[in-house]
């Protein structure tokens, strides 16, 4: 099988859109994002994430806030408190404030996500990807009033988000964890979580994992071996990770991944402006299919999300990645 390039979802912003609120000049920034990765090259392409931009606060990107600020049974005004009790207890040593706080059932609120993606789907032919931030990585960024228990609140987050993920049917949807990667304790309550959601999902089924992309900083710390049984138990397709950043050398634990989840494996590393030349996309494919097998490796990508790149350099990354996949495969 021919193997794919994709993105992993966000792509830098159009300056003309920071300060925007209109739903036509969100239709055109997606547009923009849209036609970009088609010239390009990419087989299966996404909105970059720019449904949940929010102009007002550019930083964020909008991965938590997008959606726990809809979610009924969050508040997002608290006290120092709350603080106190979230600094004490979240595992997030990157973040100094709760996104929110769980005062009563969660629920969907307006929530409303298959929305984002048929405005999404109107404006292309190709294949899309659907991403959607997890419910591992969305409970650990909020402080629990409610429940009392993380594996609860995590299955409460699940639910919601299975049952817009049920009305999604892009080619693939992928759940974004990007705090995983740092707590393998968390593995038990994550995954019961996690594969609640994909067992909803209509099409391909995606996990992203990286090891953080804040500030185009590595935010968490630890070994994908050490991930190995969380990534197993995982009902999902194939995985979409982060190695081009931190190198190969751990490719060869990959070995021991269930032979039915198929590895994405990240050849452009999103935290350095060097565009890869697609000789070096060509050689970093080659090494992973020695060791592991070309058929082991459906899709190639960047480690993570282009937002924090200018628009340039992504623009570039993005057609290395699809000529050094051509390289490899001996295409035209």
């Amino acid at each position: 099988m021919p193997i794919l390039t994709t993105v992993v979802g966000s792509y830098p912003t159009p300056q003309w859109f920071f300060g925007q609120t209109s739903r036509t000049a969100l239709r055109d920034a997606i547009l923009v994002v849209l036609k970009t990765q088609e010239l390009a090259g990419i087989d299966v392409i996404a909105d970059g994430e720019l449904n949940r931009f929010d102009p007002s606060h550019p930083e964020t990107n909008g991965m938590i806030d997008y959606f726990v600020t809809k979610m009924d049974g969050i508040r997002s005004r608290y006290s120092i408190t709350d603080i106190d009790q979230f600094r004490k207890d979240a595992g997030l040593t990157y973040r100094t404030d709760p996104a929110g706080i769980v005062i009563d059932a969660v629920t969907e609120g307006t929530l409303n996500l298959p929305r984002d993606y048929e405005f999404t789907k109107g404006l292309t032919e190709r294949p899309l990807k659907f991403t959607c931030t997890g419910p591992h990585m969305l409970t650990k960024v909020l402080t629990d009033r409610y429940y009392s228990s993380r594996e609860k609140l995590a299955m409460a987050i699940a639910e919601v988000l299975r049952r817009q993920m049920e009305r999604i049917d892009a080619s693939i949807v992928q759940i974004d964890e990007a705090n995983i990667s740092g707590h393998p304790e968390d593995r038990e309550w994550a995954l019961a979580a996690i594969n609640h959601v994909l067992d909803g999902i209509r099409g391909t089924r995606a996990v992203h994992i990286c090891f953080g992309n804040y500030g185009g900083q590595s935010v968490q710390k630890g070994f994908w071996k050490d991930l190995m049984p969380f990534l197993n138990g995982l009902k999902v397709d194939h995985l979409v990770l982060e190695f081009a950043r931190r190198g190969y050398d751990e490719l060869e634990a990959f070995q021991d991944l269930d032979p039915k989840i198929g590895l994405g494996l990240g050849v452009v590393d999103i935290k350095d402006n060097l565009i890869e030349p697609a000789e070096l996309i060509a050689k970093r494919l080659e090494h992973a299919a020695s060791v592991l097998g070309a058929d082991r490796i459906p899709y190639i990508h960047p480690d993570c999300g282009f937002w924090m790149l200018q628009r340039s350099v992504a623009d570039g990354k993005m057609r290395s990645l699809v000529n050094g996949r051509n390289l490899f495969e001996g295409r035209g």
